[in-house]
């Protein structure tokens, strides 16, 4: 019989796949809707075949040696695996796992949606409204930013990035520019994006979305220095990862209007914000939603609970990392 721990309850879908292929009494959940305490963590997988983890939880060596030699594999319920070190589970000959490719839609959608948010300045007309502040239609009140027929600069050119394009160039004639390491030439084909430096994509972009993995490199990549190439209508995305952008950097950004505002998803220190930014009025705070429709989450729990059943059946999970 599997030993297998989940850290946070998912849909059940995923759950109900691991109960049919290992039998009801294999799984253990964590049953408070919070993350574990590491104390908690380390005591919860002693002696497990299997961790079904999330983002939220560090999975480094000490986690790894607490479960013991028969761990077979770390199944990630995320795209991104920074939380987990590949290097200590492949030196423990544990599987990685990942669930790719499910995401692309919603996040998608969701950068979209933070982009006419802040752009129309929807949350302060909302906030007006609900105060019973609103006295009546005036020419000047909450003026915004056009989104149709400016132009969009994507940095980062992967499933999501190049989706958000296609939609934007497609459905409100947005002029893309992307900034990557290679060329995507059929993405280029089908939008007329143009591939430029991060300089020029930050002075011409109206819009700028964040799509990039976050790794070493990327690591502040949107400092001081970039969001001053940033022009005062400019409107900045982030659904990838928080420490993408220095986020106090962008905090004074904000606050000395060099940029119109920012629509944010991901946080650097998630779940804490850098002080000031929830003061600001020309940003939308969104709580890390960009996978958050039932579609997508019991999707991301079918792929998480598989790579589980074919590590524990001999088999090389689709989506091994390592």
């Amino acid at each position: 019989m599997a030993n297998i721990y989940v850290t946070r309850l998912i849909p059940e879908k995923g759950l109900n796949m691991l109960r049919e292929a290992f039998g009801e009494s294999s799984i253990e959940i964590n049953p408070n809707d919070r993350v574990l305490t590491r104390e908690e963590l380390l005591e919860k997988v002693k002696g497990r075949d299997a961790i079904l983890s999330l983002l939220t939880e560090n999975m480094d060596g000490a986690v790894m040696d607490a479960a013991g030699p028969q761990c077979k594999i770390i199944s990630n319920y995320a795209v991104g695996y920074n939380n987990i070190d590949v290097k200590a589970a492949s030196e423990r000959n544990i599987m990685v796992t990942n669930t790719p490719g499910v995401l692309t839609e919603a996040t998608s959608d969701m950068a979209i949606a933070l982009m006419f948010a802040v752009a129309r300045r929807i949350p302060e007309g909302d906030r007006m409204m609900r105060a019973h502040e609103y006295k009546g239609w005036a020419p000047m009140m909450l003026l915004g930013q056009q989104i149709t027929g400016k132009t969009l600069g994507i940095v980062g050119t992967g499933r999501i990035g190049s989706e958000i394009g296609t939609k934007m160039h497609k459905g409100f004639g947005m002029n893309i520019l992307y900034f990557d390491r290679s060329a995507k030439e059929d993405f280029e084909k089908e939008t007329g994006a143009k591939k430029v430096d991060l300089e020029t994509l930050c002075k011409e972009s109206d819009i700028i979305t964040i799509n990039l993995n976050y790794t070493p490199e990327t690591h502040h990549i949107i400092d001081e220095k970039v969001l001053n190439m940033m022009h005062e209508g400019t409107i900045l995305i982030n659904t990838a990862r928080g420490p993408i952008i220095d986020e106090n950097a962008l905090v004074k950004a904000l606050q000395e209007k060099k940029i119109f505002g920012a629509g944010l998803d991901v946080y650097e220190n998630e779940p804490a914000m850098a002080e000031g930014l929830d003061k600001l009025d020309n940003t939308v705070l969104a709580p890390h939603l960009g996978s958050a429709t039932w579609d997508a989450r019991t999707k991301m729990s079918e792929i998480a609970a598989q790579n589980i059943i074919e590590a524990l059946n001999g088999k090389k999970p689709q989506f091994v990392v390592n």
